[in-house]
């Protein structure tokens, strides 16, 4: 089944926006990249973006084999039904799109926070925090296990609030662009940086999470608005350690066994450690 949305394909949508983000913000950490770190150099660079690139694939192919409608075909589905809170209230369209928007970047937050304290789940999401490099492919490196979890998580809320179709298209889009963007290595003026943290997640401020101090990968879990962390009290500032000297990862696997892609899919079936 291939959703529709204003006449064109929601892979179509996605992809679009996707190679434009994907894009413009490679030809950014170059021009401008936050730190020139070994684990980023050119060798192990391009085992690493061919193994995140390589997991994309097989998530994305995956997650087309068991739900071809995605997100946004279940949110099709509950429109056509009228299930979900928002229809029942009859609010305006754009306050319901709004509304729904907030409510998904919420379940994202908390689906992350889980996907950190339940060990279970905790086996799976360690294949993103393993990568020992910190760039714009760090945020397409989830399990393909993973991508199927947060798309029932995702499909719940949906059917649960009735999130208008359009509206869950532009989260997915925005979700997706936001991740590329906070994982990024690229520099930004300090000055934006604070401004921007204000609503949104910045690249310096999710490196935190990135961190092999587990006191701080335990921070600072928002993917896209930076309000979910300073609402439950788990948005950190600063990293205790200075950018040059943070190590990326997780301490038990260094380098070279994160960027090999073999590795990382068999990575949640291994002990944890």
């Amino acid at each position: 089944m291939t959703v529709q949305i204003f006449g064109i394909s929601e892979p179509a949508w996605r992809l679009t926006f996707f190679a434009a983000i994907f894009l413009s913000l490679a030809l950014l950490e170059l021009a401008h990249p936050r730190l020139e770190r070994p684990e980023l150099m050119r060798a192990l660079k391009a085992r690493r973006w061919f193994t995140n690139l390589s997991i994309l694939i097989l998530s994305s192919l995956l997650l087309r084999m068991i739900f071809p409608a995605a997100a946004t075909g279940v949110a099709l589905y509950a429109d056509a039904h009228g299930y979900g809170l928002l229809p029942m209230l009859g609010l305006p369209s754009l306050v319901s799109g709004l509304l729904a928007f907030v409510v998904l970047d919420f379940a994202i937050w908390v689906e992350h926070v889980l996907f950190h304290k339940v060990p279970l789940f905790w086996r799976v999401h360690r294949v993103h925090h393993a990568d020992t490099g910190l760039d714009l492919t760090t945020a397409l490196r989830f399990h393909p296990l993973e991508i199927l979890l947060s798309v029932l998580w995702k499909s719940v809320v949906i059917l649960s609030i009735g999130a208008p179709p359009v509206s869950v298209l532009i989260f997915e889009i925005v979700l997706n662009g936001a991740a590329m963007f906070n994982h990024a290595n690229l520099k930004l003026p300090a000055r934006v940086d604070r401004l921007l943290r204000r609503l949104i997640v910045t690249p310096d401020m999710h490196s935190i999470h990135h961190s092999a101090d587990p006191d701080e990968t335990d921070t600072n879990y928002g993917f896209n608005l930076s309000l979910w962390d300073r609402l439950f009290s788990t948005y950190r500032e600063r990293s205790k350690h200075s950018p040059e000297t943070m190590r990326i990862g997780l301490a038990q696997y260094p380098n070279p066994s994160p960027a090999r892609l073999s590795w990382s899919l068999l990575l949640p079936f291994r002990k944890t450690g």
